[in-house]
């Protein structure tokens, strides 16, 4: 669904009367009973509330009208919690009470709108943006950052749903022309056999049995001052695998299920890239996608080929189903002899870190230890939970090729996530600060202001962190 406007999500408090919400814990719970000696905590008993994590209760008044909300967190809450009244209430004015925990208040505007999210790309009858629940926040609040935040929510999420018959190469591009049209970027595309020609041959090989031809996507934007000197240069590179059959190493059938979300990487980053040029941050910004099918066909690469990278550096296949790792590395070359002063991929590129981390927490790597302190800082106060994986050294002779000079993938069943990260930095030389993330990008089960679906991981964390250190 279209974002909300601000107008019809938020109020700013003027001190008039609103319906309370009370988020509790259960330990808050008992003081509120304290408080509530009467018909509503008659109306809560009855309705057997504790303030357990996801409890809702509506208290009604004398006159059949709505006195007040009860919300549980349980005993760890979610600072998310909010998200999920901004669809179940009905229209009118609300304001969290004071007892209400500190992330959560901080954070309700946000999930506020985050709680609103449908994918209805499909659906005949979408649901209008009339007569919603409007929260009132504090005098100050800046709406217009809320407002892109969620739009970038939204936009990574749509991405990422929209399935990969109206969501391959052909229409990535489409997407990428809009954003730099949105934010007066500019856009180069190199297309099918033109990537041979301009020496990108690993994204070129994983793509070409595709129908639609592979292509890289360069957008840069200079900036709100384009001649300004000494402006810092941030790169963002996804991964833009619309749809991963394995290639000829083909994946069984329940494992493809979710494969168009194989580009969530490349969401994640178009979504980040827009946030940041509609702040105006002071930056120079590039944002790389490789848009490729890894298909089955006559022109299909293989298991044992030897192929050459951007870089240079010769490559052999192991496996046609670690193809994202090969997409990245002629970008990650290609953006790192600009050294640039932050450099970010994003990729769904390994079931070990589902293993490891489970589908809700970020794995990251870097070399630089104070980024990697700031952005796990910026994902615990986003509610955004990034956590850093080692670059251990000890395993890259683990990706030591007989013919070439490096195997994309390991011989060993361990520490696939860490050796996936390993091989990328094999493409990054003169860039002091790099970061890989090895998103998921998608919501097995529904929580608050989170759906089942495509999620735009990692993004909050960042812009938080970018927002903070170069704007």
């Amino acid at each position: 669904m279209a974002q909300p406007s601000s107008a019809d999500l938020y109020v700013l408090d003027k001190g008039k009367p609103a319906c309370c919400i009370w988020a509790v814990t259960p330990a808050l719970f008992e003081n509120w009973k304290e408080d509530h000696v009467g018909p509503l905590l008659a109306w809560a008993e009855t309705a057997n509330f504790s303030g357990k994590a996801g409890q809702l209760v509506m208290l009604p008044d004398g006159a059949g009208g709505l006195a007040g909300v009860l919300l549980g967190l349980g005993s760890t809450p979610d600072p998310l919690a909010t998200a999920a009244l901004s669809g179940k209430l009905p229209a009118g004015d609300y304001r969290l009470a004071d007892t209400t925990p500190a992330q959560i208040t901080e954070l309700a505007p946000l999930a506020w709108a985050m709680g609103l999210y449908t994918f209805d790309r499909y659906l005949a009858k979408k649901k209008p943006n009339v007569d919603m629940p409007r929260l009132v926040v504090p005098v100050g609040t800046d709406l217009e950052e809320i407002d892109r935040l969620n739009s970038a929510v939204y936009l990574a999420r749509d991405l990422i749903n929209t399935p990969a018959a109206d969501m391959g190469p052909v229409a990535m591009e489409d997407e990428m022309r809009k954003l730099a049209k949105a934010h007066n970027a500019e856009l180069q595309v190199i297309t099918g056999d033109a990537l041979l020609e301009n020496d990108f041959p690993l994204i070129h090989a994983v793509g070409r049995a595709a129908e639609e031809a592979p292509r890289l996507l360069d957008l840069t934007w200079q900036g709100i001052k384009p001649d300004a000197t000494n402006v810092p240069k941030i790169t963002l590179i996804g991964k833009g695998v619309c749809f991963d059959t394995g290639g000829l190493n083909l994946k069984p059938g329940n494992y493809m299920d979710l494969m168009k979300k194989d580009m969530g990487g490349a969401g994640i980053a178009m979504a980040l890239a827009g946030a940041i040029m509609s702040a105006g941050l002071p930056v120079r910004l590039r944002l790389l996608v490789g848009a490729v099918e890894n298909a089955i066909g006559p022109g299909a690469f293989r298991p044992g080929d030897v192929l050459q990278s951007h870089k240079g550096l010769s490559v052999e296949i192991g496996n046609t189903d670690a193809e994202g790792r090969l997409v990245l590395a002629d970008m990650l070359s290609l953006a790192d002899a600009e050294k640039p002063d932050l450099m970010i991929d994003f990729a769904t590129l390994t079931g070990a870190a589902r293993v490891a981390m489970g589908p809700e927490i970020v794995p990251f790597y870097t070399h630089d230890d104070a980024l990697a302190a700031d952005i796990a800082a910026a994902g615990s106060a986003c509610s955004d939970p990034m956590w850093r994986l080692p670059l251990w050294a000890g395993y890259d002779s683990w990706l030591d090729s007989q013919i070439s000079d490096v195997n994309h993938i390991s011989n060993s069943p361990m520490a696939g996530s860490i050796t996936a990260a390993l091989f990328l930095s094999r493409f990054v030389e003169n860039t002091q600060s790099w970061m890989h993330c090895d998103v998921y990008a998608w919501n097995v089960k529904p929580r608050a202001g989170r759906p089942v679906g495509g999620e735009a991981q990692s993004l909050r964390a960042i812009y938080h962190y970018v927002s903070r250190t170069y704007g």
